[in-house]
């Protein structure tokens, strides 16, 4: 009994990850053909939806590291897709900001969403409340797993 729950969670874990793994890589592709990172693309895409953040702000919204997204931002404003300015309120705090360009890019990748387009038409097969019961699923499995307090051995 115990090996054949394990099983069924092998199972689920390895089919959410297959789907993610599927959809980084259109996101990867979408972001290669614009000379971006995944990376770059997401804090691009956090700046339009958020302009004038700070990198603290930032990280936290990308669930990053600092380092990490130190290296990413310094990548964007040498390329001209961001600007850092020093907070009026603050001095010893900096705001970042989306250019033009980087605005463009953004625009640019939503537009080439494969990801969102690959999505869409797999959702067209379904019905729609089969889409509502694997968002409801879904929801479900998530809570229950940020509920866990199930500690390493």
């Amino acid at each position: 009994m115990v090996d054949e729950q394990w099983k069924l969670a092998s199972e689920v874990l390895q089919s959410y990850w297959n789907i993610n793994r599927a959809t980084v890589k259109l996101s990867q592709q979408n972001a290669a053909s614009l000379g971006i990172t995944l990376q770059q693309m997401g804090v691009l895409h956090t700046l339009v939806a958020k302009p004038y953040i700070t990198l603290t702000e930032l990280t936290e919204s990308l669930m990053s590291s600092k380092s990490t997204m130190s290296v990413t931002i310094e990548s964007l404003v040498q390329a001209g897709f961001v600007d850092r300015q020093v907070s009026v309120h603050n001095r010893r705090e900096v705001r970042l900001s989306v250019t033009e360009d980087g605005r463009a890019v953004s625009r640019k990748s939503i537009e080439n969403a494969n990801a969102y387009r690959a999505m869409s038409l797999v959702l067209e097969e379904l019905e729609p409340e089969e889409i509502q019961t694997l968002l409801k699923m879904n929801q479900h499995i998530l809570a229950k797993l940020e509920a866990s307090q199930i500690k390493p051995k």
